[in-house]
């Protein structure tokens, strides 16, 4: 009885310890699955594979709208394919159907029009690609759509051409139609006109194959079929490349009494901008390498499942020769020293983003 009685407490204990070990292992299992949970959220976003569909991709504004959508997109530990279309609505939506059939997990558009891309992104919509747009007046449920202030651009590079002048004096328009910003920017213009009697256009053009090259053989004709000082007051230019244009014609033909005011901004622009021997004196923007961070987060929030708003506003600022230092040269990277609301968006930025970016910068 008394080696039965030992035998038992012996078969107790061992059943306790067990007992006691199964529990520590199920909650270190359960620990881990916690943990591997967090992982596998953040792993579903790491590793997507984005195209770029850009209607066109030259100048400096463009090129630092691509820098700041890749460096966003590696932060997230995506990887982006860039389709340029040379300023051709029909590869465009041909590189829309390439990226639809070659089934990219998400596509960011860069310009283009409704009428040219509203089918493609319906069928990336109807195959569970999200889409984000730029600039490309899309309005297709499901679809974000972002967009510089354009109007805001437009008034507020005009209201500094108004003030300028003092409300009188001869103006050339450098604007080119089919382009939903600078649709857009027209609304105002045509506003500012009204608003302004004593302001008279006497010439207008624009081309946006060759944009810049063509502002400049343009605005040449037009000084020779002005060539007394003070008969132009001003240009107003509603693309950055076509005030490069424009300012390279003045400044060739010494006629730097004309003024230049432009919208959008870019390194190349702000250079150009602090030259006290520049006609260009002030521009309105909206910092490109932002505008590419922000599309892409919006992207992965579609990506995550969240529900996105259909449109998105990014707020411009206006920079004038004034407000630049005149003893350094400024680029768009620290042009917020001197310009307030100048970049470092944080706008479509998340929790679980930021989340994502430190698990990936970890990496």
């Amino acid at each position: 009885m008394k080696i039965r009685k030992h035998a038992g407490l012996a078969l107790a204990l061992i059943l306790a310890l067990t007992l006691v070990l199964s529990a520590c292992g199920s909650k270190e299992k359960n620990d881990n699955s916690s943990a591997n949970a967090g992982n596998s959220a953040e792993n579903a976003l790491a590793g997507k594979k984005i195209a770029l569909v850009m209607q066109f991709n030259q100048g400096t504004f463009s090129a630092q709208y691509v820098d700041g959508v890749t460096k966003q997109i590696e932060k997230f530990g995506g990887k982006v394919t860039v389709m340029a279309s040379d300023n051709d609505l029909n590869k465009m939506v041909s590189n829309l159907d390439t990226a639809i059939n070659q089934k990219y997990d998400g596509i960011l558009l860069d310009h283009g029009n409704a009428d040219a891309l509203t089918n493609g992104v319906n069928k990336a919509v109807a195959a569970g690609i999200p889409v984000v747009a730029f600039d490309s007046g899309l309005a297709v449920d499901g679809v974000t759509s972002l967009a510089q202030n354009d109007q805001l651009l437009a008034d507020k590079s005009l209201a500094a051409l108004a003030k300028d002048s003092g409300g009188k004096g001869n103006i050339v328009k450098v604007w080119v139609a089919g382009f939903p910003p600078m649709e857009s920017r027209q609304i105002k213009y045509a506003e500012f006109l009204k608003a302004n009697p004593d302001i008279k256009e006497i010439a207008q053009f624009g081309d946006a194959s060759k944009a810049q090259l063509d502002a400049q053989t343009r605005m040449e004709a037009i000084l020779k079929k002005y060539p007394e000082k003070g008969s132009i007051t001003a240009v107003w230019a509603a693309w950055d490349e076509f005030a490069k244009g424009v300012t390279n014609a003045i400044k060739q033909a010494g006629r730097t009494e004309i003024k230049v005011y432009g919208i959008d901004l870019s390194d190349e622009d702000l250079a150009l901008i602090q030259d006290p021997a520049s006609p260009w004196v002030a521009s309105a923007g909206a910092d490109p390498s932002s505008i590419g961070q922000v599309q892409v987060r919006y992207l992965y929030q579609k990506l995550h499942g969240d529900k996105t708003d259909a449109t998105v506003q990014i707020e411009p600022v206006f920079v004038s020769r004034d407000a630049l230092p005149t003893d350094k040269k400024v680029t768009t990277a620290d042009l917020g020293e001197y310009v307030e609301g100048w970049g470092k968006s944080e706008q479509g930025n998340t929790d679980y983003l930021k989340e994502l970016e430190q698990s990936v910068g970890a990496k």
